[in-house]
């Protein structure tokens, strides 16, 4: 699995991490949670670490816990700009301030459409 595109976002001083890989054909549940331990050793001051991915004409996501159900937006970014095969993960250190559920589900969208946002770029050059 490789990471192809990192990004970075700042809301209401909550930081959300994101990361793009593309997953290689036989990829699946194991190389994913390779992804989330190197994810929570990264970054260990997160709480919640979602992600999402489309592989193998399949697709999952998980929220860690977060509320707004972030993991399926992210996944609708994903559908979105027709990424087969790519995890999207997104880890957020809280910054103290309440964002609601709706206001964390804004910025988790917002911090995978930025980093896929990326990969779609690199894409079309």
């Amino acid at each position: 699995m490789e990471e192809i595109a990192v990004g970075k976002l700042v809301i209401q001083r909550s930081k959300f991490y994101a990361h793009v890989y593309k997953l290689a054909p036989g990829d699946g549940d194991e190389e994913i949670k390779l992804v989330l331990k190197e994810h929570r050793r990264k970054y260990k001051k997160a709480n919640h670490h979602c992600w999402a991915a489309c592989f193998g004409g399949g697709e999952e996501w998980k929220d860690d816990g977060e509320v707004g159900h972030p993991g399926k937006v992210m996944l609708e970014v994903l559908k979105k700009e027709g990424l087969d095969s790519h995890l999207l993960v997104v880890s957020r250190i809280f910054g103290g301030v309440k964002l609601g559920v709706g206001g964390v589900s804004r910025a988790f969208r917002s911090a995978a459409e930025g980093v896929v946002d990326q990969v779609v770029d690199e894409t079309k050059e």
